[in-house]
């Protein structure tokens, strides 16, 4: 007989149902079930210019966010994993930063780095660039979010790559690059598509840093994030779960498909 270290599988799934029920389920059923009106009204409140630009907005902000995330996480976890050099442990545990400071802190100190008259914004006003409540600026606070979210994922399983697979293959007169990619990176390439998902649903819906960065114009730097406060502020809470529905269903669709293309990597 297998001996289980857990109590028995009834035990256990219902603790799990429970548990997912109370801190998921039901509060997402509670949203849906918010929304009291009819299709047509639905459509109206989705269709609405001011709602689209914000979307488009934040989709387009956070891939790309997650996109440049993905490429440089993959930098810099290399870089950690596989170099030894003074103060890599210091990098390493600044990586968690993100995580432990308040998202209204990180839009503070970007703004104030990279407004007209900032540090950095200072500089590229002089050359008639503006950073600071532009799309530019949301995508580097995007960025600062959602990079440990990569690179956590990546590391285990750069550390528990086989070297021996390298070394076979530098044995049989592959150069570096082809080393790399055709050895190494489809290895890493599922945990890559999960780092780039995460990062991806992470910044989607940010709301705290970016308020401070973007600027808030309607149809130009107005997130989807910030429409749900304001339809809550205007006591409009059928309004706001629409919009938090929608949001729901595109996070879902968009996971749906990463996940299905990490499948696939993780097959070939």
């Amino acid at each position: 007989m297998k001996s289980r270290i857990l109590p028995g599988f009834r035990l256990s799934l219902t603790y799990t149902l429970i548990y997912l029920g109370l801190i998921v389920i039901i509060p997402l059923i509670a949203l849906l079930a918010n929304i009291t009106i009819n299709i047509s009204a639905i459509i109206e409140i989705v269709s609405d210019e001011r709602l689209v630009s914000a979307l488009f907005l934040s989709l387009r902000t956070a891939f790309i966010s997650s996109f440049i995330n993905a490429i440089c996480g993959l930098a810099i976890t290399w870089t950690l994993v596989r170099y030894k050099f003074p103060g890599r442990q210091v990098l390493d545990a600044m990586i968690d930063l993100p995580f432990a400071l308040p998202t209204a802190v990180a839009g503070i100190a970007f703004t104030a780095l990279y407004a007209p008259n900032g540090w950095i914004g200072s500089f590229f006003s002089s050359i008639d660039i503006k950073i600071a409540f532009t799309e530019v600026g949301i995508i580097l606070v995007l960025i600062f979010i959602g990079l440990p979210f990569v690179i956590r994922t990546l590391q285990p399983v750069l550390q528990d790559l086989d070297k021996s697979l390298e070394e076979a293959a530098y044995s049989l007169g592959a150069s570096k690059f082809q080393t790399f990619f055709r050895i190494i990176f489809p290895s890493l390439l599922p945990a890559l598509l999960t780092g780039f998902a995460l990062s991806f649903a992470r910044t989607l819906g940010e709301y705290g840093s970016v308020i401070f960065i973007a600027g808030n114009i309607p149809n130009k730097t107005e997130i989807v994030p910030l429409l749900i406060m304001t339809k809550l502020e205007q006591f409009d809470y059928i309004g706001a779960s629409v919009i938090g529905a929608m949001m729901l269903v595109i996070s879902f669709i968009m996971l749906l498909i990463i996940n299905s293309l990490q499948s696939w990597a993780g097959k070939k």
